[in-house]
């Protein structure tokens, strides 16, 4: 698979969608066997942002973060501060196949919409304390190894989100209707309904 198809790919996805769009089995086939980095754009020359907005902090960012052929260490320093344990403050390394994720998201639906972040890092701390109070907390979530977000786009269903995210058969997604977010991360393909 080509360069060229990628790019001609990536360019004619609709910036709105329907669940029937996101679930059909032409998009979901032709995008699963698509190794994450064709999805990003991993070319040589080639460049890829972000658009970010932490919900409990009010931060908000858009930045370049992969830029002739790698990528770049003072936005991936700022995507972890956006992406930080709100409760504590504490920081760390948001692995870069996430990011791409969150990427190959935003390209999909059209880069003028910012992912908003309901829950990015946390620590150790954090999540034995949110274990403690609900059952849907994982005991070695991949939240605090900084392979998972939860999150909410604007002018998308939660539904929505959550099928673009199983399109991309890229690791889990949980749903969470209830609660208004889903979850994605970058460990093994599997999903669930919160």
């Amino acid at each position: 698979m080509g360069k060229e198809w990628v790019d001609v790919w990536a360019d004619d996805i609709k910036p709105e969608f329907s669940r029937r769009d996101l679930l059909g089995m032409g998009a979901g086939a032709l995008i699963s066997i698509c190794p994450i980095s064709a999805i990003a754009g991993t070319v040589r020359g080639a460049h890829r942002s972000v658009a970010l907005r932490n919900v409990r902090t009010d931060e908000a960012l858009k930045l370049v973060y992969w830029e002739g052929g790698r990528y770049v260490p003072e936005s991936l320093r700022e995507i972890n501060h956006i992406l930080r344990d709100f409760r504590t403050g504490e920081t760390a390394p948001i692995k870069v196949r996430l990011v791409d994720l969150l990427y190959a998201m935003q390209r999909r639906i059209g880069a003028s919409k910012a992912i908003n972040i309901v829950s990015g890092y946390r620590s150790p701390e954090t999540n034995a304390m949110l274990r403690r109070s609900s059952r849907g907390v994982a005991k070695n979530s991949y939240h605090i190894s900084g392979m998972a977000v939860d999150i909410k786009i604007p002018g998308y269903t939660t539904s929505q989100v959550a099928g673009l995210a199983k399109s991309l058969n890229v690791g889990g997604v949980g749903y969470y209707p209830r609660s208004g977010f889903v979850h994605v991360d970058v460990g093994p393909v599997r999903s669930w309904r919160g």
